[in-house]
C-alpha cells in the first residue's frame, strides 16, 4: 500500500494582505483585558457591532469605491467606447453623485444584506453577535430610504414582506482574520435581486479544462447573463471547488474584489488562485460580444476575476457571478485600536467630465397622447433608437401581474389603465419627505415575459419599459400584436427619481406596498427602443454564441 503525500496545509482562500484605506468610525465600545498567559483579548460590546453594521448598511447604499468611479470616467474617456456606453456611463456617474447627498439610495433594490465575520480566537462578545449585526440592519433599513424587500414564508404558498428587509444573511467564522488573533474582520454586501438572480452553476468535467474549450464554454455562458442586472459588471469566474455552494460563494467574494490578493499561481498546497492571464482574454472576449453597456458597445464588463480552485477528480464545478452598477460592498475590522470601516468615495462629482459628451440624436416621445399615436411614433425609428419620455406611465411588476392574470382567468376585462398607457415594470424605495419619489429605477424584464402575450391579446402592456433582454416570446408577441418593449438605463435609480420623475400616485392595490400598481408622471426620461413591432430584438444577435470561436485558430 503506497503511502499518502507529506501533510501540507494552506487555506483554500489565501487572500494574503489587506491593503485597504479605512476610517474610524469609534473607539469607544472595545477595550483589551489581560488573560491567562499574558494573552491579550480585545472585548467588543454588542451595541458596537450593531452600529458598525448600521453605518455599514448606510455607507455602501450611497457611497461606491473610488476605483469604480474611475472605472465609469475611463468609459467616457476611451475612444473606443460606442456612444452608448459613454451614455450609460455618464449617467451612473450623475447617478453617484446624487446618491452621495445620503438621501436617495444609488438603486430602488436595497438588497438583502449580507455579512459575513470572522472573529479571532482572542475575540471576546457576549455571543450575540449574529442578532447585534441583524439590529444594525434594521436600523439602517427602516430609518434611511431604503426599501424592504425580504418575504417571509407563512405558508408554502403565502408570504408577506416583513416590513423591516430582514431577515439578513449573517455568517460568522471563527478564524484569525489576516492571522490576527484579536481583530473581527467582516464583509458588507447589499445584493439586489438582479445581480443576484445572474449567479449561475454549471456542473462541467475535465473535458472543459483547456482553452479552446473553456472559452467556447465562457462566450456561450456570459452572453446569457444579458443586460438585467445592470452592466457594465464586475464578473467572476471560478472554476473548480470543493462543492458546488463553495464554488458559487467564492465566485460571490470575488465578484466584490475581496480575493484580489489571492496568490497568482497554484501550488500542491492545493489552494485557489487567480489566473490573471485568463482574465484577460475573459475580458476581451466579452467586449467583442457587442453588447456593452447595455445598449451597445464594448463595456459588458468592468473587469474579470477568475479563480482556480481544486476540485475532486469527478467534479468540475464553474460558478459565474457578477457585481452589478450598484457595486454595494465594504469591508470592516474592530481591533484594539477601534472599530474601522472601508473609506468609500463621498465626493464622485470630481470623476465627472467637465464637457457636454454630445452623443446621437434624441427622439422625443409625448406620452400624453392616445396609445395608437404613441405606437404609430416608436414605429418609425429602429431597435436601439435613443428616446426621451415624458408623460404618464403605470408601474406594475410582479405581483400585480400575477392578480391582473387572475382578474383574467375569472372573466375580467383588462384594465383600461394598461390599455391607455405605457407600463413600466419598477418599485419604488421609501420617498424622502419634500420629494415627489424615492428611488425609482426599472426591475428585470424577464419575470413578466410569461404574461406578455395574454396581455397584448387582451389589450394591455402594448408598451412595455424596464431593463434588460426578453425571451422570443416577447418578440413575437410584440410582432403579432404590435406591441414595443423599451429599454431602461439599469442602475441610474436616485438620478431618475430625483430628476424625471415629478409626480406618484398609488391607482390599485395599496396593501402591495412597493409592488402596488402606481401611476408616475415623468419628465426626459432616458429609454431605448429594444423590441419593434416588426420582429426586431437588438439582443437576439449579441446574445447568440459565436460558432466559429476558436483559441488559438487562424482567421
Amino acid at each position: 500500500m503506497s503511502r499518502g503525500a507529506a501533510f501540507s496545509y494552506s487555506p483554500l482562500l489565501p487572500t494574503g494582505d489587506d491593503l485597504t484605506e479605512y476610517r474610524l468610525v469609534t473607539d469607544e465600545g472595545v477595550d483589551v483585558v489581560h488573560g491567562p498567559g499574558g494573552r491579550r483579548f480585545l472585548t467588543v460590546e454588542p451595541a458596537v457591532m450593531t452600529q458598525l453594521t448600521a453605518e455599514a448598511m448606510h455607507d455602501i447604499a450611497h457611497y461606491l469605491r473610488p476605483a469604480h468611479l474611475a472605472q465609469l470616467r475611463a468609459i467616457i474617456d476611451d475612444p473606443k467606447a460606442s456612444p452608448n456606453d459613454r451614455f450609460v456611463a455618464l449617467d451612473l456617474l450623475r447617478n453617484a453623485n446624487i446618491a452621495a447627498g445620503g438621501v436617495l439610495p444609488m438603486c430602488q433594490d436595497t438588497g438583502t444584506a449580507i455579512v459575513m465575520g470572522k472573529r479571532g480566537r482572542h475575540v471576546l462578545t457576549d455571543g450575540t453577535d449574529e442578532e447585534a449585526i441583524a439590529q444594525g440592519v434594521y436600523q439602517a433599513y427602516t430609518r434611511l430610504n431604503l426599501r424592504y424587500s425580504q418575504l417571509a414564508p407563512l405558508t408554502m404558498w403565502d408570504e408577506r414582506n416583513t416590513g423591516s428587509n430582514l431577515p439578513a444573511q449573517i455568517e460568522l467564522y471563527a478564524e484569525d482574520p489576516g492571522g490576527a488573533p484579536d481583530a473581527y474582520k467582516f464583509l458588507f454586501m447589499a445584493k439586489g435581486g438582479g445581480s443576484a438572480n445572474k449567479s449561475y452553476l454549471y456542473q462541467e468535467t475535465k473535458a472543459l479544462l483547456n482553452p479552446a474549450r473553456m472559452m467556447e464554454f465562457l462566450d456561450e455562458k456570459l452572453r446569457l447573463i444579458g443586460t438585467s442586472a445592470c452592466p457594465p459588471y464586475h464578473l467572476a469566474v471560478v472554476i473548480g471547488g470543493t462543492s458546488a455552494e463553495y464554488a458559487l460563494k467564492t465566485a460571490k467574494l470575488a465578484s466584490a474584489k475581496y480575493l484580489d490578493n489571492l496568490p497568482r499561481h497554484g501550488t500542491m498546497s492545493a489552494h485557489g488562485f487567480r489566473d490573471v492571464e485568463l482574465e484577460a482574454a475573459v475580458l476581451e472576449l466579452t467586449r467583442d460580444f457587442g453588447i456593452g453597456a447595455q445598449f451597445g458597445g464594448r463595456y459588458f464588463c468592468h473587469d474579470v476575476r477568475v479563480i482556480r480552485l481544486p476540485r475532486h477528480g469527478a467534479s468540475c464545478p464553474v460558478a459565474i457571478a457578477v457585481s452589478c452598477s450598484a457595486d454595494r460592498q465594504a469591508v470592516a475590522k474592530i481591533t484594539p485600536s477601534g472599530v474601522w470601516l472601508e473609506r468609500l468615495e463621498t465626493d464622485p462629482a470630481r470623476f465627472l467630465p467637465e464637457v457636454d459628451l454630445g452623443g446621437e440624436p434624441v427622439v422625443n416621445v409625448d406620452l400624453n397622447r392616445p396609445m395608437a399615436e404613441i405606437r404609430e411614433e416608436l414605429s418609425k425609428y429602429p431597435v436601439k433608437t435613443r428616446l426621451s419620455l415624458t408623460g404618464p406611465l403605470v408601474v406594475a411588476r410582479d405581483i400585480a401581474h400575477a392578480k391582473i392574470a387572475e382578474r383574467l382567468d375569472a372573466g375580467e376585462p383588462m384594465p383600461q389603465y394598461l390599455k391607455d398607457h405605457a407600463v413600466y415594470y419598477a418599485g419604488p424605495a421609501k420617498t424622502p419627505e419634500g420629494y415627489a419619489s424615492g428611488s425609482f429605477g426599472p426591475t428585470t424584464a424577464g419575470r413578466m415575459d410569461s404574461y406578455v402575450k395574454r396581455f397584448q391579446e387582451a389589450g394591455g402592456s402594448l408598451v412595455m419599459l424596464a431593463k434588460g433582454n426578453r425571451s422570443s416570446q416577447v418578440t413575437e408577441s410584440c410582432h403579432a400584436n404590435g406591441g414595443f418593449y423599451l429599454g431602461s438605463i439599469g442602475g441610474p435609480a436616485a438620478r431618475l427619481a430625483q430628476d424625471c420623475i415629478r409626480h406618484v400616485e398609488v391607482l390599485e392595490y395599496p396593501e402591495l406596498g412597493m409592488e402596488a400598481v402606481w401611476k408616475i408622471e415623468v419628465e426626459d426620461f432616458p429609454a431605448f427602443i429594444v423590441v419593434d413591432d416588426k420582429g426586431n430584438d437588438f439582443f437576439a444577435d449579441v446574445t447568440r454564441p459565436n460558432p466559429l470561436l476558436r483559441i488559438g485558430a487562424k482567421p
